[in-house]
């Protein structure tokens, strides 16, 4: 799953600001992470709009998209789709390179409130700025509107090839094989968190919490306790955790990792594949 928010940018100040940027929910990283420093006024802007729904005090829970105050609780947010997110935004900063909006602004953290209640990777993108005259001139046209989708398109298409494996004709890097100690326990978690298809049983089903660029240890914190079964691809390692060689006793497990993990989903891993189940 993934979630894109598309929007066309504006400012007060001037038709001079152009160009493309891509978001994701955090504390704003602009400004040495310093959120009400410039970029508040770009938030404020954005988040406004949930004023326009009727009783919005109560439906966002007492959120002001105005006072600087209320963004303080995103700063106690954990976004366990974070780096997701990072790596699909990075993929449609570079993929719209190629297309009419020329100027590159970056990727940014920021306390937008579309992406907040999101259990899934999730991105906002500024396309272009409608108060630029060139950028408007782009929009405008259908052409132009065709080229900036054939970006995100494409984009797309490179984080999911990259989140189901894809080698597009690759073969896939071979992962080192380590030693497994003598130690029992040491055994044990080597064999739960093994990169090596021999090192499970043939087939093996459990609840897949999260695939991500980054190595995870199998103590990180992230699991809760659970030992995961790390599964690498080209790109991204899939982890899965509340293993076991029945489907049913792996879905009696996934029915409790859902609380916690409520944008997990059952999984079949067979060799070096993860496919959904049920």
């Amino acid at each position: 799953d993934l979630f894109i928010s598309i929007h066309i940018n504006s400012t007060a100040g001037g038709p001079k600001a152009s160009g493309y940027s891509v978001h994701c929910l955090g504390q704003s990283s602009k400004q040495g992470n310093d959120l009400f420093s410039k970029n508040l006024e770009l938030c404020k802007r954005e988040n406004s709009v949930i004023k326009l729904e009727e009783d919005y005090e109560t439906k966002y829970q007492g959120f002001d998209p105005t006072d600087p105050q209320s963004y303080i609780f995103f700063s106690l947010l954990q976004n366990s789709n974070l780096n997701m997110s990072l790596a699909f935004a990075e993929d449609v900063a570079e993929a719209m390179k190629a297309g009419p909006i020329k100027n590159n602004r970056g990727v940014s953290q920021d306390p937008f409130w579309v992406l907040w209640r999101t259990t899934m990777p999730s991105v906002l993108i500024e396309c272009a700025f409608i108060t630029n005259p060139g950028d408007l001139a782009t929009l405008r046209s259908e052409e132009g509107r065709d080229e900036i989708a054939q970006c995100i398109l494409q984009a797309f298409i490179t984080y999911k090839n990259r989140y189901e494996g894809s080698t597009a004709g690759n073969e896939k890097p071979k992962p080192a094989v380590t030693e497994v100690k003598t130690d029992t326990t040491k055994i044990q978690t080597d064999t739960l968190h093994a990169t090596r298809p021999e090192a499970r049983p043939a087939v093996l089903y459990g609840t897949q919490v999260i695939a991500t660029p980054k190595v995870l240890a199998a103590d990180d914190l992230f699991f809760r306790g659970y030992l995961p079964v790390a599964v690498p691809g080209e790109k991204i390692t899939r982890y899965v955790i509340g293993t076991s060689e029945n489907p049913d006793e792996a879905q009696k497990k996934h029915e409790g990792i859902k609380k916690i993990f409520t944008d997990s989903f059952l999984v079949k891993i067979v060799g070096d594949t993860v496919e959904r189940f049920r």
